[in-house]
C-alpha cells in the first residue's frame, strides 16, 4: 500500500495540466475548495464530476493509477458515508436494520458530503501529480509575495511546504522499508486481534520518527554548507510565465462557478 500512495510525487509528462502555470494551478485548487460547497443538488454536483472528469482526461493520468493510490482516502470516504447514514436523523425512514434505522436526508447527505470528500482529494492530488515541488514553491511564493510588506516569511513558508510535500513519498518509502524489516522479524501488521494490530505500531513508529529527525537534520546541514540564507535577494532560475492556456482555465472556472450559483437549489 505504501508503494502505491500518490499524495506528493510528481509524475512527468506532457498534458496541458503539466504545461500550465502552477499560480493557475494553485488559484483553480483554492477556488475549487470554495466552489464545491455551493454545490447542494443533483445537477450541480453531476456537473462537478463531470468537470473532474474531464480534467482527470486533460492530465493524461491513468484512472486506475490515481484510484489504487487513493485507496487509504477512499476507505475514510466510505467511513465517513456510513457515519453520515447511522447518525443524520433527518426526513423519513427508508430502510431499517435492527436498531438502525435509515433516513431520506441522512443518505442524500452521505451521497453529497462523499462526492464532495472525493472530488477534493482527486483536485489536489492532480495538482502535485502534475507540478514539481520547486516549481509549485515558486508559484505559491509569486502568489503570497504582497504579504511580503508586512515582513510576512513567504519564502520561508513556501520552502517550508515544498519541503513537507517532497517528503511525504520519501517518509512512505521509509514506513514500507520498516514494515518488511519487523515483518521478518515476525511482527504481524494486517493479523490478529485490534489491541495486537496496535501494539505492533510501536516498533514502527519510533524508528520512523528517529529517521524522520535525521534527514531533516541533514537537509538543515546540506542547506547550511551551501550557504542558504532565505530568499532575500536571491534570483530565480526559472521565470513563471503566465499564458493563455491559464487564462482560458480562469474563464472555465468562472463559468463554472456562475453555474452553480445558478443552478444550486
Amino acid at each position: 500500500m505504501m508503494e502505491k500512495m500518490i499524495f506528493g510525487r510528481y509524475i512527468p509528462g506532457d498534458s496541458i495540466l503539466h504545461r500550465m502555470d502552477p499560480r493557475s494551478k494553485l488559484l483553480f485548487v483554492f477556488g475549487f475548495i470554495l466552489i464545491v460547497f455551493l454545490a447542494n443538488n443533483v445537477v450541480t454536483y453531476g456537473m462537478l464530476v463531470g468537470f473532474v472528469i474531464m480534467v482527470i482526461l486533460l492530465s493524461k493520468m491513468n484512472v486506475r493509477f490515481l484510484v489504487n493510490g487513493l485507496k487509504p482516502v477512499i476507505y475514510l470516504i466510505i467511513f465517513t458515508f456510513i457515519l453520515q447514514l447511522l447518525f443524520n436523523k433527518e426526513g423519513e425512514v427508508i430502510f431499517s436494520i435492527g436498531k438502525f434505522h435509515i433516513y431520506e436526508e441522512g443518505l442524500r447527505m452521505a451521497i453529497f458530503i462523499s462526492i464532495r470528500f472525493f472530488l477534493l482529494v482527486f483536485v489536489t492530488t492532480l495538482m502535485t501529480l502534475t507540478t514539481t515541488p520547486i516549481t509549485l514553491t515558486d508559484g505559491l511564493e509569486s502568489l503570497m509575495k504582497p504579504l511580503n510588506r508586512v515582513k510576512f516569511p513567504v519564502h520561508e513558508l513556501a520552502l517550508m511546504m515544498s519541503i513537507s510535500l517532497r517528503f511525504i513519498p520519501t517518509l512512505m518509502d521509509e514506513t514500507d522499508k520498516i514494515m518488511k524489516a519487523q515483518m521478518a522479524r515476525g511482527v504481524e501488521f494486517s493479523s490478529g486481534p485490534i489491541k495486537d494490530r496496535i501494539k505492533s505500531i510501536v516498533p514502527l513508529l519510533i524508528p520512523l520518527f528517529v529517521s524522520s529527525f535525521k534527514r531533516a537534520e541533514e537537509l538543515a546541514t546540506a542547506m547550511e554548507a551551501r550557504g542558504y540564507r532565505g530568499g532575500e535577494g536571491r534570483t530565480k532560475y526559472r521565470l513563471l510565465e503566465w499564458k493563455g492556456r491559464d487564462t482560458a482555465a480562469a474563464a472555465v472556472f468562472v463559468i463554472l462557478s456562475v453555474l452553480l450559483i445558478w443552478l444550486r437549489s
